[in-house]
């Protein structure tokens, strides 16, 4: 597991964070008082465990800078990822809505600042702001949109599409607030996420290219064209 940082979170790095937050940016100045004064950072290195799978859900997590993946393994030890988490994102709101343990494991393909909003804040939020109400079901249909996206994708798209489906979900404005159009993510770890190869990664981005729809950087991705990258291959 990550460990807890023992120094502060810089006060400039959260309060950005916190800003690009369309919840947060929603509370009183005494809720976002308490969170800032609740809310605890942890730093992983690449591998490195954010969560486990069947552990207790004690917290709402966000990632400040890095990026994250749900994955699972099999009974026959196959891994398998659900998706990405790039900065910006928050996630885990489910499991706390339905206090279980944790089904999934979620790991960090880079070094990655994690910060978590303990249980009784989130909780003092639900029951004390509607905003924050109101954010969590745009939230959860969101994600629920992700996922029956990439699950579309999986069934009946070519790895072409997998890898643009892959893509434009990890520039999601709802879902990762204030990304921008480019974003840092190596062919590596968007073949973790889509479920290829980096060499098929790697021909998929060229071909997503040539349409027009995005523009490979060393590294980096930019976005052209967002919605024709949602409908790639439909």
């Amino acid at each position: 597991m990550c460990p807890t940082i023992s120094r502060p979170i810089g006060p400039n790095a959260l309060d950005r964070f916190l800003g690009d937050s369309l919840w947060a940016r929603a509370l009183t100045a005494a809720q976002l008082d308490r969170v800032k004064t609740e809310i605890v950072q942890r730093e992983c290195p690449t591998g490195g465990f954010v969560c486990r799978r069947g552990e207790a859900v004690e917290h709402w997590i966000g990632v400040i800078d890095g990026l994250v993946k749900m994955t699972n393994l099999s009974a026959d030890g196959k891994p398998t990822t659900f998706t990405g988490v790039p900065s910006g994102g928050w996630f885990g709101e489910g499991s706390l809505l339905k206090t279980e343990a944790r089904r999934y494991d979620v790991v960090a393909l880079r070094e990655s600042r994690i910060v978590r909003v303990p249980r009784r804040t989130f909780e003092w939020l639900l029951n004390t702001s509607i905003p924050f109400n109101r954010f969590l079901l745009v939230q959860l249909n969101e994600r629920l949109g992700q996922f029956i996206g990439m699950l579309e994708a999986q069934r009946l798209h070519d790895p072409d599409a997998r890898v643009a489906r892959c893509v434009a979900g990890l520039f999601n404005p709802i879902l990762y607030p204030g990304i921008g159009k480019k974003l840092e993510v190596s062919q590596e770890e968007i073949g973790y996420l889509a479920g290829i190869s980096r060499q098929r990664v790697n021909q998929a981005l060229q071909t997503l290219q040539q349409a027009g729809l995005i523009k490979v950087e060393y590294g980096a991705i930019v976005i052209e064209d967002l919605a024709g990258l949602r409908r790639y291959g439909a």
